[in-house]
Order: C-alpha cells, then structure tokens, then sequence
C-alpha cells in the first residue's frame, strides 16, 4: 500500500528491493555529490551511489513518479530506529554529536537522515508527501522522538552566523533531551547576540529541510558541526512526535484513512 498526492501519479512507500536501495542511493549521489559537491570515496565514484554501513540496517522512505511509465525514484529520506542502531552500536548522528541525553530518555528513537529530492521536484506538496509517509512510520512504531543532523550548505561559520545564531536563541532542545556537538568538532552557534536578529528575516532564508523540521515543532541541540565531505555545517534536530500531531500526523493519517481502504499506508511493506 501507498501513499499519493492526489490526483498526481506519485507516491510514497518503503523501499522493498535491494534495487530500490541503490536507486535511492543514486539519487542521493546525484544530489549531495554532483550537485552539491560532496566528496566522495574511490568506491562511490565508481558506483555513482551514495552509501554507507547504516543503508543496510534502515528503512528507506521513496518518492515514486509513476508519470513516465515506470517506477523512477525522485526522493528519498533514510529512517533507522534505535533496534537497528543496536545492531552495528551507533546511529549516524553520533559521529558528530553527543545524543546520550535521547539515549537515556527511555524514549522510542527514529533517526533521520540522508533526505534528498531531486531538483524538479522540490515543492511544498512533494516535501509534505514524505512528511505525510514519515507520519504514517511514527503511527507504525509507536515512535516518541525523531533526531538526526540537517545541514547548511556552507562550511563559512562567519557567512551563516544569523541562522546559526537563530536557531541557538528561538529553538534550543531543552536540557533534558538536548544533543551537543561533540568535543573537538563543537562550534558555538550563539554569535549574534538574540536582540540583533529578525525572526522571520532569518528562517525565511533557512533551508527548505530546516524550515520543514521547524514547522514541526523541531528544536536544536548546542553546537554546530562542520562536515567536510559534505561541504556544510551541521546542526542536531529533535523532533517529539507528539509536536507533530496536530500539522501533519492527524491531517495525513485522516486523508490516508479517507483515500485508502485498510489506513496504515506502511503496515504491509515494513522491512
């Protein structure tokens, strides 16, 4: 079962193929590396994917154009639970930030992580379908947080002072759950004393992916990270699913239910 816009012929659903994995992941490729410059290894360039030990362990959320005649992958957004994690000891978050505060909340964990849309179809109704399928995941697994790094496509601390300082004076995570980067990679986000910032000015101009996780309640852990391969500047979101509910998970979860007969557009293809 799937998820669409409606009356449009695109969709969104699990991965349930090895195939559909690495087309995810060439997407990817084509956005992080080719588009945004992101360094890859000798084993990704041959491939022209991009992968790591956390794909095989993940779910992997998929945006399906049906409108060419064929199945072809146009967006992506990587989903592993703490069950998982355990399995390999780590999520990927905690190669850049200390996340034991939401280790030790007793808390079900989603991370998420390697979000990406291919350039035509970055829109608004594009970016609700994959919040409306991550909605449907949170419903599947009874999930009580989400986290993971969203990234600022610059590694000039001085260029993207406001934001950073913005999101260090209007959405710090509170102390009991609040991720920090870690030691020796820790940038201090507060530069710009709160006084000398415009609000909306500032989050008018965040990234789309940042702009979304805000509208959702998300708040930000203490400290930036600078992700060289990447090419940006990495900040820790936390999500509480219950922050959701009321914009996107009663909404979508009413419209599935309303368009698809059985509801749970994800019970049957978990992997």
């Amino acid at each position: 079962m799937t998820s669409s816009l409606d009356d449009e012929p695109i969709t969104v659903r699990l991965a349930q193929t090895a195939s559909e994995i690495e087309q995810a992941q060439s997407i990817r490729y084509k956005v992080f590396y080719e588009e945004y410059g992101a360094k890859p290894n000798n084993e990704m360039l041959l491939a022209k994917r991009d992968f790591d030990k956390y794909d095989e362990i993940a779910d992997h959320l998929i945006v399906i154009d049906k409108s060419t005649g064929k199945d072809e992958i146009i967006g992506t957004y990587r989903l592993l639970r703490r069950e998982a994690a355990d399995k390999i000891g780590q999520f990927y978050t905690e190669d850049e930030f200390d996340i034991s505060a939401l280790l030790n909340a007793e808390k079900k964990l989603l991370e998420l992580g390697r979000s990406c849309v291919m350039p035509e179809y970055r829109t608004k109704q594009i970016l609700q379908l994959l919040w409306q399928g991550i909605a449907d995941y949170i419903t599947e697994y009874d999930i009580d947080l989400m986290f993971g790094c969203a990234s600022i496509h610059s590694t000039d601390i001085k260029s993207i002072s406001k934001p950073l300082s913005y999101l260090h004076h209007f959405h710090m995570t509170p102390r009991t759950l609040r991720p920090r980067a870690i030691k020796g990679r820790y940038i201090n986000m507060n530069i710009i004393p709160q006084e000398d910032i415009s609000p909306r000015r500032v989050f008018s101009e965040l990234p789309p992916l940042i702009k979304g996780y805000l509208r959702v309640g998300a708040t930000i852990g203490d400290g930036a990270v600078i992700d060289e391969q990447f090419n940006t500047t990495d900040v820790c979101i936390v999500v509480q699913t219950h922050m959701v509910t009321d914009r996107y998970r009663k909404h979508y979860e009413r419209k599935i239910n309303k368009t698809l007969p059985g509801g749970n557009a994800l019970k049957d293809i978990k992997s």
